[in-house]
C-alpha cells in the first residue's frame, strides 16, 4: 500500500510552508507500510526555538486552508520537537540539534522517500529567525537514509 493521492498533496502544502520559513533538510516519507495510523511523515528542521515555532504556525495555517485541521499537536510550547497529526500526514519540526540526535531518517529507512518539489524542499537564510548563513544549515549525513 502506498500513501493516498490526498496525503501527498497535503504533505506538499505543509512542506511549502515550512520552506517558506526556511525550514531545512524537508524530506516526506511514505510510511504507509509500516503504520496504520498515517500514510506520510513530514520532517523538518529549525535552527532554533523561534524558527520551529514559526514553522509549526505556518504548517498549521496553510493545512487549515487546505482543509485539514491537527488532530494531535505535541512539543508546541517547548519548540524543540513539535509533532502536528494531521491524520493522513505527521509533521515533525525539530530543533536541527534534535533533528540530528533522533536520526527520525535512519529509524524509517525502510521507508521510500516522496519526492518534494523544489520549492518545498526547504534551506535559506535563516538570520531573520536568529541564526546566521554559515551556521544555520544542517547538512544529514546521506548514510543516515540509507
Amino acid at each position: 500500500m502506498t500513501a493516498t493521492e490526498r496525503a501527498r498533496e497535503l504533505a506538499v502544502v505543509a512542506a511549502r510552508a515550512a520552506s517558506d520559513r526556511k525550514a531545512q533538510e524537508i524530506i516526506a516519507l511514505d510510511v504507509s507500510d509500516q503504520l496504520v495510523l498515517t500514510d506520510i511523515f513530514l520532517i523538518a528542521s529549525g535552527t532554533n526555538e523561534r524558527q520551529v515555532s514559526a514553522i509549526v504556525d505556518a504548517v498549521e495555517e496553510a493545512m487549515h486552508k487546505a482543509g485539514s485541521k491537527a488532530i494531535r499537536r505535541e512539543g508546541i510550547s517547548e519548540a524543540r520537537w513539535a509533532l502536528l497529526d494531521f491524520g493522513d500526514v505527521v509533521v515533525h519540526v525539530q530543533h536541527a540539534e534534535d533533528r540530528v540526535y533522533y536520526a527520525l531518517e535512519r529509524l524509517w529507512k525502510d521507508c521510500p522517500e516522496i519526492e518534494l518539489p523544489e520549492d518545498a524542499q526547504g534551506g535559506g537564510d535563516t538570520a531573520e529567525f536568529g541564526g546566521t548563513d554559515t551556521d544555520a544549515a544542517i547538512h544529514l549525513d546521506p548514510e543516515l537514509r540509507q
